[in-house]
């Protein structure tokens, strides 16, 4: 059975590469077609030459950035709006129009909330997402956006509160929050030890990131590999069904 091709939707350049990473090395490793959206900081900042050797080594393709502000960042987008101020319906249109033109099997894109830490780019990222995976199967939604696609499946990345452990004391001693689901909502867990060479080196790659203090690929680097290592070797999902159900009784009417 083939492998299904791949549309990740991240807020930030290295999100796709901390949590997604395994997955789309493995998927890229088969042969199956991958990308990643990065929905905040403009093409021309210098986080995007680091997204673009993080995109290499995942084999993830070119980034895909629609350039709009990181919601603590001004200077990541200047004369840009934020993602949080731009219209929802032309964040939507945008990603819409990504999804057409690549027209994936999956996408895979942030939880509700926004992952461990709640960062607002994030869950204004996961809304937008869902809103364009179902507008682009839709071709009155958007036409000029490309002919209408609609993929299998929605994955959100998440982490279950038994997956939390030694990250969630790591963020808690960065004073960051730590926002988990409980673990029947996980309904993927992925050993992505065997690509975990290519993820690190991913996150690595993210250069100004792992040279700071509080972000996550800086923790990360500052910790034994063992440890790192520990962190990183499981993902874990929550698939969305898009398409719509086959026939048969509907709950609302059986």
């Amino acid at each position: 059975m083939p492998v299904p091709s791949l549309l990740a939707v991240f807020a930030h350049p290295d999100d796709e590469s901390l949590l997604a990473g395994g997955v789309l090395a493995r998927h890229a490793a088969t042969g199956a077609r991958t990308a990643v959206v990065t929905t905040t900081w403009a093409p021309d900042s210098h986080r995007a030459p680091e997204l673009a050797d993080a995109l290499r080594l995942l084999g993830a393709g070119g980034p895909r950035m629609l350039g709009y502000a990181d919601a603590r960042v001004p200077g990541s987008a200047p004369g840009r709006a934020r993602l949080l101020d731009a219209p929802p319906d032309e964040v939507v249109a945008r990603i819409v129009r990504q999804v057409r033109e690549f027209r994936p099997d999956v996408v895979v894109t942030h939880d509700g909330y926004g992952q461990l830490t709640g960062h607002p780019d994030h869950v204004r990222t996961h809304r937008a997402t869902l809103s364009a995976v179902y507008a682009a199967g839709l071709e009155h939604l958007h036409p000029e956006a490309g002919e209408p696609w609609l993929p299998g499946a929605v994955y959100l990345a998440t982490h279950p509160h038994s997956g939390v452990g030694e990250l969630g004391a790591l963020l808690r001693s960065a004073g960051k929050t730590v926002l988990s689901v409980p673990d029947e909502h996980v309904t993927a867990t992925v050993d992505v030890r065997p690509w975990l060479d290519r993820k690190w080196s991913a996150i690595a790659a993210h250069r100004s990131e792992a040279a700071r203090e509080r972000p996550l690929p800086g923790i990360l680097s500052r910790l034994p590999a063992a440890t790192r290592d520990r962190i990183l070797a499981t993902e874990w999902y929550t698939r969305l069904a898009v398409r719509p159900a086959p026939g048969g009784a509907d709950a609302l009417t059986a």
